[in-house]
């Protein structure tokens, strides 16, 4: 009965506020003769038409979420609540009462008095720049609109269309507008001739023509011919016509008695040249390359410096001011203009773009130079190196949920160019303390956590290999190479770990929107050194064990599984464990708190062993995003990776015996044998006026198998959390329908699926609603507990379900964004009661983030 209140009193507050909005009066800054436009629709051939692209055309749209599902337009009403003649409200309420005026200046002195008074006019003018004026109906602007609809559809090859429009008005000051379009029978593409001046154009136009978005047949789009003028354009660019111009290219069209078939004249124009007093008209002629140089320290400080070192690589010219810093190789590597080649557009952009990501140089720029003498060109490409050394400081205060206070420093230095090959080395390191929350030694210090780590890596602009590989990843694709290794030892945190991992990985991009990176080799050693405070940090695991010994007389109602006098706190418990298993006590291996008591042992035994992680990846990404505005893209992630492999062949292969649990083991350890892999889709729609629906669904599975019969921590799968499931915090969802109070909750299967609206309200402030679905589950390991693992289809009604909304600042650079989560269906409660039993402020979870959760 509480919880239905409480759903009642949500529902009943989320009425009353929607009552409040939808009943203020929209019209109230609307004038007598004046009409606010609720409503514009497109009818196209009898249909209602949604197209973003063709309702945008209308330039009297209503105001924002007039027309939205909560038809609330909330800048609209925060307009209305400012007063038109503020002025004049305030001289005939206020300042034309002499007394009152003597009254509050009395009381508050002049100077505040007057304060107040303009206080009132600011609030009032942050109303009206904050909200948004209605919407007025304009006849005239009305008409401008069916003009532009008839020339979109004209464009889109209905010439004949008819554009009309309707005005309902109501008494209530209120009016919608209809726009009513035939398009007619369309227009065809039936030819297309090329007049083409220049013959060295005219002799390549079998090659360009091929690829032609011109085709016979199709309706006539105006588009298509904007393109074609930029595919030519591109194509003459990348093929020596050095001055050619997309303003060169015109088409002529004609439908005269054609029987709605177009004819359509390619016409390529010979090149123009402007002199003082005359222009010249003449043939294209293509251009190649005469000579390649590079000016390898061309700064403002040095301008006025003569060249004192010179060196000719491969045919490319470098010149130094002083003496050169980089290996020749270094820098024509990564240059795609060669001597003898046609001009290309795309060798100067690829150049730029190679330059600019060897993060070594500042603002390359790159000038070709015509030779009068013949029809070459000399490429100049100007270098200007940054500092070498660059220092880097990090100070950070910070408080979690296992230290009161605690302060870290990381320094950092980076080295470019260290090995004269445009090479950049990083140096990190990282010293933390910290005063731990749960201290019982009052002996021990009060700083009495610490955390101390290094880090090395080397980015090198190109793939370190015993092997060429250019034929298979050539260097237009700018590969590199990342060499890392890191070490880190952590103290009074968790089971103290010790941690020492190396990478080496190769990234390259055979696109502008793919992106593949190999971690060749992937190499994790994570020791836990303080293994008998496990129950210290799992302490609900502890308190489970307490209260079955309790249950069955093991221990008394006043004791506890802890015995202080020992240097393991915590033995107690593990030789409860031992004696539940080995069967000393009266519980047998059907009760079910043996079952949860052998639970607990398997996990207390993954999380303290040590882990050897040797292991190969791939990743392979797709981003269709443009820039940061772009609100229509999508992003396709994938990855792979293989653990294990190699430690195991090698094994076999020289004869290693096996551990009392039949596994190999390296420097004694058992390394760890598994595949994963990952698959995440996110989808973007632009619905428009701020108005953006965002899809995301993600899949991940790892199993182990050979010498692994689990996964290692660091590598399973969470849910919950401020980019995942909203309505559950981080580790505390799942697995599947169980009921744990585990710290971390994780597991080795994960599906997860998110949607999200997200609307403007006003100024940079955004709105969303959101739902969020998924869950973790073991599968293929060796939990045996059938609630948290994934057995067959069914088991995906353990998909745990969350929704709720969100506000969201923009701040340019970052939005910072705070969402409310709902848990809507809990798969752990039982079957028939999981729909809406927490659906309340009091269960909610509230989330702050950076930026958009996918």
């Amino acid at each position: 009965m509480i919880k239905t209140y409480k759903v009642t009193c949500n529902a009943l507050f989320f009425s009353i506020s929607l009552l409040f909005f939808s009943s203020c009066n929209v019209v109230k800054r609307v004038k007598a003769d004046e009409h606010l436009i609720t409503k514009n629709t497109i009818i196209e051939d009898g249909k209602v038409n949604n197209q973003e692209r063709v309702n945008n055309i209308i330039i009297q749209k209503t105001n924002l979420g007039m027309e939205s599902f909560l038809g609330i337009p909330l800048r609209l009403h925060i307009y209305n609540l400012a007063r038109p003649n503020i002025d004049s409200i305030l001289h005939a309420k206020v300042l034309s009462d002499s007394s009152k005026v003597r009254w509050k200046t009395a009381l508050l002195s002049k100077k505040q008095f007057d304060r107040e008074i303009q206080s009132r006019k600011n609030f009032n003018s942050w109303l009206k720049r904050t909200g948004e004026a209605p919407t007025i109906l304009n006849e005239e602007k009305t008409i401008k609109t069916v003009t532009n609809l008839r020339k979109y559809y004209y464009s889109k090859g209905w010439f004949d269309n008819e554009v009309d429009y309707t005005i309902k008005k109501d008494s209530s000051k209120r009016a919608e507008v209809t726009y009513t379009v035939t398009k007619k029978k369309p227009y065809i593409l039936d030819s297309l001739k090329p007049i083409i001046s220049s013959p060295a154009i005219d002799s390549l136009y079998d090659r360009f023509s091929k690829a032609s978005l011109l085709k016979k047949g199709d309706q006539y789009d105006e588009q298509n011919y904007e393109d074609e003028r930029e595919r030519i354009n591109t194509f003459l660019r990348n093929n020596g016509f050095y001055y050619f111009g997309q303003n060169y290219i015109r088409f002529v069209t004609d439908t005269i008695g054609t029987n709605h078939k177009v004819n359509t004249e390619l016409i390529i124009a010979n090149r123009s040249i402007r002199g003082d007093d005359s222009t010249a008209v003449v043939p294209f002629k293509p251009y190649r390359i005469k000579e390649v140089n590079i000016f390898t320290d061309d700064n403002f400080e040095n301008r006025f410096k003569a060249v004192t070192d010179t060196t000719t690589y491969k045919d490319y010219n470098l010149y130094s001011k002083e003496r050169l810093r980089f290996r020749p190789k270094a820098l024509t590597d990564a240059v795609f203009i060669n001597k003898g080649d046609i001009y290309s557009d795309l060798a100067r952009s690829r150049t730029s773009r190679y330059l600019n990501d060897l993060q070594v140089f500042r603002y390359p720029s790159i000038e070709y130079v015509e030779n009068e003498e013949d029809t070459t060109l000399t490429a100049n490409i100007y270098l200007e190196p940054k500092k070498k050394y660059a220092l880097s400081l990090d100070l950070d205060v910070s408080q979690s949920n296992i230290q009161t206070i605690g302060f870290s420093v990381t320094p950092g230095l980076k080295i470019r160019n260290i090995f004269r090959g445009a090479e950049t080395l990083e140096l990190s390191g990282i010293a933390a303390i910290g005063a731990s929350k749960n201290r019982t030694d009052d002996v021990t210090a009060f700083f009495d956590i610490n955390e101390f780590g290094g880090n090395v890596r080397l980015s090198i602009p190109r793939l370190f290999t015993p092997f060429n590989t250019d034929s298979i990843i050539p260097k237009y694709m700018s590969p590199s190479t990342a060499i890392n290794l890191s070490i880190t030892s952590q103290q009074n945190i968790g089971l103290d770990k010790q941690t020492l991992s190396g990478l080496l990985s190769y990234k390259w991009l055979p696109s502008s929107t793919v992106t593949n990176i190999l971690e060749l080799f992937n190499v994790q050693f994570v020791k836990n050194l303080n293994t008998s405070n496990y129950f210290g940090v799992y302490s609900n695991s502890f308190g489970r064990l307490n209260s079955i010994a309790r249950d069955i007389d093991y221990i008394e109602d006043d004791e506890s599984l802890v015995d202080d006098s020992l240097p393991n706190r915590f033995s107690p418990a593990d030789q409860f464990i031992d004696d539940v298993l080995d069967g000393n006590t009266s519980l047998t291996a059907n009760d079910e708190d043996f079952i949860i008591v052998n639970n607990i042992e398997e996990r207390k035994q993954r999380l303290t062993e040590n882990n050897l992680i040797f292991s190969s990846s791939f990743d392979y990404i797709k981003d269709k995003r443009t820039n940061i505005f772009d609100n229509e893209f999508s992003i396709f992630k994938w990855r792979v990776e293989l653990a294990g492999n190699l430690l195991s062949n090698l094994s076999e292969v020289l004869g290693s015996s096996k551990n009392e649990d039949g596994n190999y083991e390296v420097f004694g350890v058992a390394f760890s044998q598994y595949f994963k892999t990952e698959i995440d889709y996110i989808k973007y729609f632009d619905l428009g006026r701020n108005n953006v629906f965002a899809f995301r669904s993600y899949a991940g599975i790892a199993i182990p198998y050979g010498n692994s019969n689990s996964i290692p921590f660091a590598e399973s799968f969470f849910a919950g959390g401020p980019n995942d499931n909203r309505a559950w915090t981080a580790y505390n969802l799942g697995p599947g329908s169980s009921n744990t109070t585990n710290e971390f909750n994780e597991a080795n299967f994960k599906i997860h699926l998110s949607a999200e609206q997200r609307f403007g309200l006003f100024g940079d402030l955004r709105g969303a609603l959101f739902v969020d679905a998924g869950n973790i589950w073991n599968v293929l390991d060796n939990v045996t507990d059938d609630n948290a693992t994934f057995t067959s289809f069914s088991s995906l009604e353990d998909i745990a379900v969350g929704s709720g909304f969100g506000l969201r600042y923009d701040f340019d650079f970052f939005v910072l964004r705070f969402d409310t989560g709902f848990k809507t269906y809990e798969p752990s409660l039982p079957e028939g009661n999981r729909w809406f039993k927490s659906y309340n402020f009091r269960n909610a979870v509230y989330n702050i983030g950076i930026n958009y959760p996918f």
